[in-house]
């Protein structure tokens, strides 16, 4: 069954003896998304990898990848996935030319030309074309990630999973997987894990996040940087006591903040009506003569910030 979705769980859930690693989890990655699947470190971001591979099996709860249970489809969906461990492991005396002929070998049977076409090609989509002959012994972690993603992708996946891709690496290493995984988006669903805040709002378009094996959050990015609620921020300067009393009578105005700091007035605009705040807004704080409009915009929280609010108020309801 074709949906729009290409990882679906519900009520999927993993226990060893005592401790649940995922917790009643309900999922839904949409197709041609990068994916960013948060949380802190034991969150249980590695176990679901695990399961939605088939790797090990849930003890309770379903999932399907591509429309295939992973359980009983496992063989078929390990065919259009491409995986990433955490640490991926290499033969060290072998070239990543070497390396990924091999891996190519698992998935292709037509002529060799094609083959090292398709090895070339993909050496060339992580960066790795000048050191394809060099032995891996003496990479670097960033050109190891690259390396492991670059084996991930030699069988034209429709979905990559990658566990932590950038997590060990240097700030110039983080960046080089973060571009790579960008080109990689016009090819396959990206489903990833980290705990690193800021590659999530780089480069991710949906996000989910976990916390102690159990969901708390998911949805569009922009729409969890939005905090859940339409605020705009304003600084102004001048008399502004008639320009508050002029939006409290709003009826789209849930509620105006003022913060008073050398000089200036910092106001946070809580809205009701999103599209009436648009068209009015602004307009209303710059008809008033006695007042300088020096900054507006609609606020954008940060995602630790949000993650922090989330994690924790999760934390302390269990």
């Amino acid at each position: 069954m074709v949906t729009d979705f290409v990882i679906e769980t519900e009520g999927l859930t993993k226990q060893y003896g005592n401790i649940t690693a995922v917790d009643n989890l309900s999922l839904h990655v949409p197709r041609h998304a990068i994916f960013g699947f948060l949380g802190p470190n034991g969150a249980g971001k590695t176990t679901l990898m695990r399961l939605l591979l088939g790797l090990i099996r849930p003890s309770a709860g379903r999932g399907s990848v591509f429309g295939h249970d992973i359980v009983d489809d496992n063989l078929a969906i390990r065919a259009r996935v491409g995986y990433l461990p955490q640490q991926p492991n290499f033969y060290q005396e072998m070239t990543p030319r070497q390396t990924l002929r091999f891996t190519a070998d698992f998935f292709y049977t037509g002529p060799q030309k094609l083959v090292e076409e398709r090895i070339e090609e993909t050496l060339h989509l992580v960066g790795l074309q000048d050191k394809a002959d060099r032995r891996i012994k003496g990479f670097s972690g960033g050109e190891r990630q690259r390396l492991g993603i670059a084996q991930a992708q030699i069988n034209y996946p429709d979905l990559l999973i990658l566990d932590e891709p950038a997590a060990a690496l240097d700030p110039l290493g983080r960046r080089d997987v973060l571009n790579i995984m960008e080109r990689l988006r016009k090819y396959a669903t990206i489903f990833y894990s980290t705990h690193i805040l800021d590659d999530v709002q780089q480069v991710s378009d949906t996000v989910a996040i976990l916390n102690h094996g159990r969901l708390v959050t998911q949805g569009p990015i922009e729409h969890l940087l939005g905090g859940g609620q339409t605020i705009f921020s304003a600084t102004l300067k001048g008399n502004t006591e008639p320009l508050y009393a002029t939006l409290n009578n709003q009826p789209w105005v849930d509620q105006v903040e003022l913060v008073y700091q050398n000089g200036v007035t910092q106001w946070q605009i809580e809205v009701s009506d999103e599209a009436a705040a648009e068209a009015h807004l602004f307009r209303l704080l710059a008809q008033d003569d006695h007042v300088r409009v020096l900054e507006y915009g609609r606020k954008r929280y940060e995602l630790e910030e949000i993650f922090m609010q989330l994690v924790e108020g999760d934390s302390h309801g269990r």
